[in-house]
């Protein structure tokens, strides 16, 4: 696993930090690793295999759709720029 160090944290952060850990029932380092992934990797966080497959049950693909689309064997033409 990582480490992280945090240089010139303020007194009344950390202070507030172990307020809010104490709270929590964790310690300071547990309760840091807690905000740090909220933060990055929030729980509500929009997933692109989930969109799609949202998208694609509005718009009322199916299966049959998707079989359509494996026997095509064309290849797509790049775009030309010229």
């Amino acid at each position: 696993m990582a480490m992280l160090t945090v240089r010139n944290l303020s007194d009344e952060v950390h202070r507030a930090l172990r307020v809010q850990a104490a709270l929590h029932g964790h310690s300071t380092e547990a309760e840091v690793r807690a905000i740090l992934a909220a933060a990055v990797k929030p729980e509500k966080r929009l997933l692109l295999g989930d969109a799609l497959a949202t998208l694609g049950r509005q718009v009322g693909l199916t299966n049959e759709d998707f079989e359509i689309f494996q026997q095509v064997k064309t290849p797509a033409v790049p775009m030309g720029f010229e």
